[in-house]
C-alpha cells in the first residue's frame, strides 16, 4: 500500500483522480489496487495498478490486467510509473492526438 501511496502523490500531481482499492471492506479484493482515471472529459478511461515481486527480489508497478507482463516500473521510480501511466491514459482519451 505504501508504493501505491507513493505512486498516487506522483499521479495527483499530473491531475489524475484516483481510488485506493485497499481491501477495506467495501472492496473484496485480494490485493491492494490503485484505479487511475480520467477527470473532466470522461470517468471511463482508466487504469488499474498493482504492484507486484520482480525477479530479484524487488517490487513493481504493473497493470493489474495483464500481471506481470503489465510492468510499469520499479516502485523505486513512483515518477516513472506516474509518467507511463498518464501517457497511457493519454493515448486512450486522444488517439489521435499522441
Amino acid at each position: 500500500m505504501r508504493h501505491l501511496d507513493l505512486l498516487a502523490v506522483a499521479l495527483k500531481a499530473r491531475g489524475w483522480r484516483y481510488v485506493r482499492l485497499y481491501g477495506s471492506g467495501e472492496f473484496a479484493v485480494p490485493v491492494p489496487l490503485l484505479w487511475v482515471y480520467a477527470s473532466g472529459v470522461t470517468d471511463d478511461a482508466g487504469v488499474l495498478v498493482s504492484v507486484l515481486a520482480t525477479s530479484g527480489g524487488t517490487w513493481g508497478y504493473h497493470d493489474a490486467r495483464w500481471g506481470r507482463y503489465g510492468f510499469l516500473a520499479p516502485c523505486g521510480d513512483a515518477k516513472a510509473a506516474a509518467e507511463r501511466v498518464d501517457r497511457f491514459l493519454k493515448q486512450r482519451l486522444f488517439p489521435g492526438t499522441w
